[in-house]
């Protein structure tokens, strides 16, 4: 299923200037009320807690974070959500409310990496919505060894370096006596456990690298920055763990004429000095097709005109922006002799402020012949 990246601000319920203290606090009531321990066999509180703890591993880190307040989502490089400064959610609540004994073996199987592409779409499509294929290139379950990383027919031995618990300790003498330092054990890299016989396709990652050809349901609305999560199919885990998920960034072209402010949009209407004194009807293109506009007598440079509901669709929802028709009067550049006498003649220019008279705007239509 498809979703829309949330602002990370709006998902933590903080505002953009909050402070580091602040941020934790928001985090730390948050992850409490929806970690897992406390839900159990709740999907959405899972996925909550996720969509927290994603929030709070950007805006806690600074440079992230400066990222992020300065190109959204689609300014985050880094493909990977797994907590703040890489480490995982029991890292978090460890830090915040304190560790108990030593941990055991290291979890076996790990949660694959989230994958970030970028996608290109034609304005049109992002105001009518569209679907689009594309080809992710990412690590699949290897289904030679089921994602096991074990050749069938083989299994795991106990690590003979740690006896199955993961962990060593090496003991140095300093100047404060002897310290003893527990570590993950070097030789099983901390699973308490080893293959038997590597899996021959994957080598015993339980992973082999694979281009998937996906169908993203782009909505209607969307804008440059915004991103569609696709649950699921990110990386495949590692030895059997869950898959990550795709995060597809949207990049809208522009419109050969008109200027988007979210939902709404802006047309630069050129008319000339005749049209602006006399007024006329011109016509305007809009998403629709092209519309009618009246241009009143004595327009001036840079008066607007508003099209109710002739704007982008508002994201998931059926009301639409407007259009707005910005008046540029062009002035002509080039006027023969006898134009530029009447022009003088017509606006008083003698240096001193003249009465215009009475059908000064038939002559100045006559002076200038323009269509």
């Amino acid at each position: 299923m498809a979703s829309v990246k949330r602002d990370y601000y709006e998902v933590l319920g903080v505002g953009r200037n909050v402070s580091p203290d602040e941020l934790k606090r928001a985090f730390r009531k948050l992850a409490l009320q929806y970690h897992p321990d406390r839900n159990p066999d709740d999907a959405e509180s899972a996925e909550k807690f996720k969509e927290i703890s994603e929030a709070y591993g950007v805006l806690s880190n600074t440079e992230k974070r400066r990222q992020y307040d300065r190109f959204g989502h689609a300014g985050l490089n880094s493909a990977g959500f797994a907590g703040p400064e890489g480490f995982d959610f029991g890292d978090i609540f460890e830090s915040f409310f304190g560790g108990v004994g030593v941990r055991g073996p290291r979890q076996r199987s790990v949660r694959g990496d989230d994958l970030r592409l970028d996608l290109t779409i034609e304005f049109e499509e992002a105001f009518t919505g569209t679907e689009r294929e594309i080809e992710v290139p990412r690590l699949a379950t290897c289904e030679h060894c089921t994602g096991s990383g074990a050749e069938p027919g083989t299994g795991f031995d106990t690590c003979p370096g740690c006896g199955g618990t993961g962990q060593v300790r090496r003991q140095a003498q300093t100047i404060f006596g002897s310290m003893v330092n527990i570590i993950a054990c070097p030789t099983c890299g901390g699973e308490g456990r080893i293959l038997r016989s590597p899996c021959q396709e994957c080598q015993g990652q339980g992973r082999v690298k694979q281009r998937r050809h996906l169908q993203v349901q782009v909505p209607a609305g969307v804008d440059t920055g915004a991103q569609i999560r696709l649950n699921g199919e990110g990386e495949a885990g590692y030895r059997g763990g869950p898959p990550g998920d795709l995060y597809v960034a949207i990049r809208v072209r522009p419109h050969p004429v008109l200027k988007r402010d979210g939902a709404d949009v802006s047309y630069e209407l050129s008319i000339n000095i005749v049209q602006a004194a006399l007024g006329d009807k011109v016509e305007v293109p809009t998403l629709d097709g092209p519309v009618e506009v009246t241009v009143p007598p004595g327009t001036q440079y840079g008066q607007t005109f508003r099209l109710p509901g002739k704007g982008m669709p508002y994201l998931r929802r059926s009301r639409r922006g407007d259009e707005y028709v910005v008046v540029k009067v062009v002035v002509p550049k080039t006027l023969n002799e006898e134009q530029r006498n009447h022009l003088r003649h017509l606006g008083g220019l003698t240096g001193k402020p003249e009465k215009v008279s009475k059908g000064f705007f038939e002559k100045l239509r006559e002076a200038i012949n323009i269509d």
